[in-house]
């Protein structure tokens, strides 16, 4: 039987780490980011500027359970978390908010309250 699922070692490795702090902090969020980035790469999320600033506000965390593209036009500050980011849209990102990892999001935010999910 062929081997299903990613065979990047780092995404694996950041679906373990997900599932394992949301059995430790009784935390639902970190289970649904993992299945979302388990998906196929072509199911995967693929974000542009101009939806995270449709749906945030001023402050507000971000998780995106997969790319962020460059665009469109983000006018408030943001603190957003992505499996990966084009090189347009970490530019705008750090222009006005932060870009981060999420396990450094998970280490900031253990409970994930606050935390939106953009999808």
């Amino acid at each position: 039987m062929k081997r299903t699922g990613s065979t990047n070692i780092h995404l694996r490795r950041l679906i373990h780490y997900l599932n394992k702090k949301a059995r430790e902090n009784n935390a639902p969020i970190w289970r649904r980011v993992a299945e979302l980035l388990n998906k196929p790469t072509r199911n995967r999320v693929e974000v542009n500027i101009s939806k995270l600033n449709r749906y945030t506000s001023d402050g507000d965390i971000v998780i995106v359970p997969g790319k962020v593209l460059g665009s469109g036009v983000l006018e408030h500050s943001l603190i957003v978390a992505a499996w990966s980011a084009s090189s347009e849209a970490t530019r705008k990102i750090n222009q006005r908010g932060k870009l981060i990892t999420i396990e450094e999001l998970v280490e900031q935010y253990p409970k994930g309250s606050g935390v939106k999910i953009i999808i």
